[in-house]
């Protein structure tokens, strides 16, 4: 469980199309953070934007291939974080990881809400 107070945030700025192995690099992400027990992961789906290419990504209504930009975000303790990134290397080979040291005064309890009968 990540303690209140210091952490770090890792910001990863990929594409929908990019893919690992057939599979959608953003889900396998998220799937490599959760077995290395980090504390949550976040995709968000942007509605446009561009990069390093300048290349202009984002929605487009006659487009078959929709390339529109993803960020995934990822807060836990230094230590956790710090031994993800080895992974993100091997995976990401044209996006952006951003380390950030972060302030965390509030954190959700990882026991389910139990719904009342």
């Amino acid at each position: 469980m990540m303690p209140m107070g210091r952490a770090l945030q890792l910001t990863i700025f990929i594409e929908e199309c990019d893919t690992w192995h057939d599979k959608p690099l953003s889900a396998e992400i998220v799937d490599r953070a959760h077995e290395a027990g980090l504390a949550g992961a976040t995709v968000l789906r942007g509605i446009e934007g561009f990069g390093a290419s300048s290349v202009m990504h984002g929605f487009r209504l006659l487009s078959i291939k929709q390339d529109v930009p993803l960020v995934i975000v990822i807060v836990d303790d230094e230590k956790r974080v710090r031994e993800f990134l080895p992974v993100l290397r091997r995976l990401i080979e044209g996006g952006l990881v951003i380390v950030e040291n972060v302030d965390v005064p509030h954190r959700a309890s990882r026991n389910p809400v139990r719904a009342h009968a």
